[in-house]
This record gives structure tokens, C-alpha cells and sequence, in this order.
């Protein structure tokens, strides 16, 4: 039986690791393959193909909502009129909102992602017999695996 496990590379790994080797399990059976980190920056926008679940006009459309509400209401006594007031209203609410979220994903949130310095995860492969199984999956448990699976 094969048993797969993802960790993150912290000392609760190890640990993991040598609990096994305390338990029985030799260390031929135990196989540990570690990610590989991106390479490449991720996208801010999207394709018709490809999406990651982020927007970047919800603040834009919201201010345009709100500038060219306050665009109307200024504009019966300006002299273009209440409907290019709001017109115009609108189009600086978005691009005002636009550029806010723009700013935030390239600056605000890569900045997060750089002080968190999340590594990449670690696959480990562990051969055991069936009897073994359910004491093997109980201290990656319990040593803070990501996930666990396990094949017969």
C-alpha cells in the first residue's frame, strides 16, 4: 500500500519523518519529493480561457455608481446639464476605481505574498503494508500534513 502526504517544508516534517522510522517504517519506503516554487509572475488579467477568481472593476463600478449620482445631482446647475454631468461622473468613478484595484493587486498584494514567503510543498510517498496504514496516517495527522491519500 502506498500512502501520499503533502507538507509544507517546516520541521514538522522531519519530525513526521522520523516518528515513521521510530514506528517501523524503513527508510527505502519513505520517498520525499519537494515542488517546485512559480517562476513566473501571475497574471493580473484575465482571458476568456483563464481565471483566477479576482476582479478588478467591483470598486470602479461602485464609484462610478456613487460620482455619477453626484455628477446628476451637480450638474442641473452647471451648464452642461445633468446627463453628461453623470456621464462624466461615471467614467472618473471608474477609472478612479479601476486604478485603486490595479494599485492594490500590483503593489499591495505583492508585497503580502513577498513577507509571507510561503515555500513550496512537499510530497511524501510512503510503501507500508495495509495492517500499518492507519497508524502511518495518524501521525501525518497528527505532525500537520496538508492532505493525505492513500492507494492500495
Amino acid at each position: 500500500m502506498q500512502i501520499f502526504s503533502t507538507f509544507e517544508t517546516t520541521e514538522f516534517l522531519e519530525m513526521a519523518i522520523i516518528t515513521l522510522e521510530k514506528r517501523g517504517i524503513p527508510k527505502e519506503s519513505i520517498f520525499a519529493v519537494p515542488l517546485d516554487n512559480r517562476n513566473e509572475n501571475r497574471k493580473i488579467f484575465d482571458t476568456l480561457h483563464r481565471s483566477d477568481g479576482t476582479s478588478l472593476i467591483d470598486i470602479g463600478m461602485g464609484l462610478a455608481t456613487a460620482f455619477s449620482v453626484i455628477g446628476a445631482s451637480i450638474g442641473f446647475k452647471l451648464a452642461w446639464g445633468p446627463i453628461y454631468w453623470g456621464l462624466i461622473g461615471a467614467i472618473v468613478g471608474f477609472v478612479l476605481g479601476f486604478a485603486i484595484r490595479l494599485y492594490m493587486e500590483l503593489v499591495v498584494k505583492k508585497n503580502k505574498k513577498l513577507l509571507k514567503g510561503k515555500q513550496s510543498e512537499i510530497i511524501i510517498i510512503i510503501d507500508c503494508e495495509e495492517t500499518q496504514a492507519a497508524f502511518v496516517e495518524e501521525i501525518l495527522w497528527d505532525h500537520f500534513a496538508f492532505g493525505v491519500a492513500k492507494v492500495k
